[in-house]
């Protein structure tokens, strides 16, 4: 490749990235338009804390994990499964939902034939999230912390943030195909929210997952999500370090990469097929 082509295609990459920041603004704007969904998305995060609070009162604690060495209160694991899941939820139907407003609004034909590739598209659609996620992830962990006594280890922050570097990309990748199914099929949200609701089940997010059916319990130890979720216990409960991080992180960066390729190859599939039947727009 000649030193020309190559400043011009670095000229490209720097200009489509530079349209980023103008997807992340307008979803800000969306979100101080409204500010009830936003404010509503918090109650309903603080009021299954205080749900759980009281089911913690009738759990056995002997059938909860031991986590180095210590047994760990309900409120304890089970803040973390929230912290994690309400991830997952929030990420799996913002990636859908934008693209599905978007049709709906009229505007997704308009923006795929701009300039602008559509890895930019998809990467800004989540741009928002990037920031946004991890931050009402320290929130919400720091008012368990504080109001319901759950012991956080600090140390345990970074490995805890490495893990979730490799889950992320995993979560968007999901989402992606669950936008390239609703762009196809119309309806297939439905789809997508019995997905996000399995794989919640399965993982330990709420009760240990030696408490599940044999059968349901071999799929939840094989789930990224549950992984995940016994990765970060470790760190954030244990303070474990980076080098126990190593064995979640080696199977979820897999996962991560077939998924987001996987995603983004469907949906882009998904959006080229619509064009082609000049069906983009309708919904």
């Amino acid at each position: 490749m000649s030193e020309g082509m190559r400043s011009s295609s670095a000229r490209v990459f720097v200009d489509e990235l530079r349209k980023v920041p103008a997807f992340f603004r307008r979803d800000v704007l969306v979100l101080l338009s409204y500010r009830f969904a936003f404010v509503g998305d918090w109650v309903n995060l603080i009021l299954q804390v205080i749900v759980f609070y009281f089911v913690g009162m009738m759990i056995d604690p002997s059938q909860l994990p031991v986590v180095d060495g210590v047994r760990v209160s309900y409120m304890e694991f089970v803040a973390i499964g929230i912290a994690l899941t309400s991830f997952v939820q929030v990420s799996l139907g913002r990636v859908v939902s934008v693209i599905r407003t978007e049709q709906m609004m009229g505007t997704l034909e308009a923006l795929v034939v701009t300039p602008t590739s559509l890895t930019t598209l998809q990467l800004g659609s989540v741009a928002y999230d990037l920031v946004y996620i991890p931050l009402r992830i320290a929130l919400f962990l720091t008012f368990a912390s504080v109001a319901f006594d759950v012991h956080l280890v600090l140390s345990g922050v970074g490995p805890a943030l490495g893990v979730l570097l490799f889950f992320i990309p995993f979560v968007w990748g999901l989402g992606a195909i669950g936008a390239a199914a609703v762009l196809t099929l119309r309806r297939g949200s439905g789809f997508v929210g019995i997905g996000i609701t399995f794989l919640t089940i399965a993982s330990g997010t709420y009760f240990p997952v030696q408490l599940l059916p044999d059968w349901l319990s071999w799929l939840a130890r094989h789930n990224p999500i549950t992984l995940a979720l016994d990765a970060t216990r470790l760190a954030l409960l244990g303070g474990a370090g980076w080098v126990a991080m190593l064995p979640a992180i080696r199977v979820l960066a897999p996962f991560a990469v077939a998924s987001l390729l996987f995603g983004v190859i469907a949906l882009r599939l998904a959006i080229r097929r619509e064009r082609r039947l000049g069906t983009l727009g309708s919904y």
